[in-house]
């Protein structure tokens, strides 16, 4: 991430991204996870889950914990508190339901004129914004990116450290159909993990076990569902819901040894 910030004027380059590692080191798998990605492994059928995103909604209490911290990162424009809706200026002095950076559920509060400011963490699912700009709250780069017109830094509020957990190989005997899924969000925003393991399952019976194609044929099968097929109203699933709008990245690694290929 620093490094990123050194260069981004030398090799004239904006943005961020999201990162998702798998490193396999003395038998034992390490997934680190910076973002939104996600990685199960499919063993015999079980799904173990390897990441969890990182959003607004997911890390709202670290973000709640920094504004209350060092509110000047606010602008004097946001509140870090949370309401289940925007308060209108009519509603001064009435009580609302509110949550802070030290709670789980929600409480009462008579409402001030510094509650009327536009919340940090703003939406509901996919749709969750910090400072309305962007709804990851992990990753890389995105060193320039400020509230639009504005000077407000977003930077501050995002972090570059992953979350780590480590999957023990020696500990079980895997056979050929066990895998680690490594995929983007736009895998994940139409695809939960029950039905990536059913076309797994689906699409590594059709092939031999020690057919080297199959785990390619899996990821790309999982691109393609998920992607849907163009119709009228645009990219469309099976059961004919849109499809993923966002890139559709998918590695598919087997667990089971590299086999005995011929």
């Amino acid at each position: 991430d620093e490094q990123i910030e050194r260069e981004r004027e030398s090799q004239r380059l904006s943005g961020g991204c999201c990162a998702l590692a798998a490193v396999y080191l003395m038998g034992k798998f390490y997934v680190a996870n910076a973002g939104d990605s996600r990685a199960i492994i499919i063993r015999n059928g079980e799904i173990i889950p390897m990441s969890r995103e990182f959003t607004p909604e997911t890390e709202r209490q670290r973000l709640q914990f920094l504004a209350f911290l060092r509110p000047e990162l606010l602008g004097k424009e946001f509140t870090h508190l949370e309401f289940p809706r925007r308060i209108q200026p009519k509603e001064l002095g009435k009580k609302m339901l509110y949550r802070d950076q030290n709670m789980n559920g929600w409480a009462y509060k008579k409402i001030e004129e510094d509650d009327l400011k536009f919340p940090l963490i703003y939406g509901e699912g996919k749709k969750a914004r910090v400072m309305a700009t962007i709804g990851v709250t992990r990753g890389l780069g995105d060193h320039d990116l400020k509230v639009f017109s504005s000077n407000i830094h977003i930077k501050p509020f995002l972090s570059c450290f992953p979350e780590v957990r480590v999957y023990d190989l020696t500990q079980y005997e895997h056979c050929p159909d066990d895998v680690l899924v490594l995929g983007t969000d736009g895998l994940w925003d139409v695809t939960n993990d029950t039905e990536v393991a059913g076309v797994v399952m689906e699409v590594l019976t059709s092939y031999e076990p020690n057919d080297p194609c199959r785990y390619t044929m899996v990821a790309q099968e999982l691109v393609v569902r998920s992607r849907g097929v163009l119709k009228e109203r645009g990219w469309r699933l099976a059961n004919d819901k849109l499809g993923s709008g966002d890139d559709i990245s998918v590695f598919v690694i087997p667990l089971g040894g590299p086999g005995n290929y011929t």
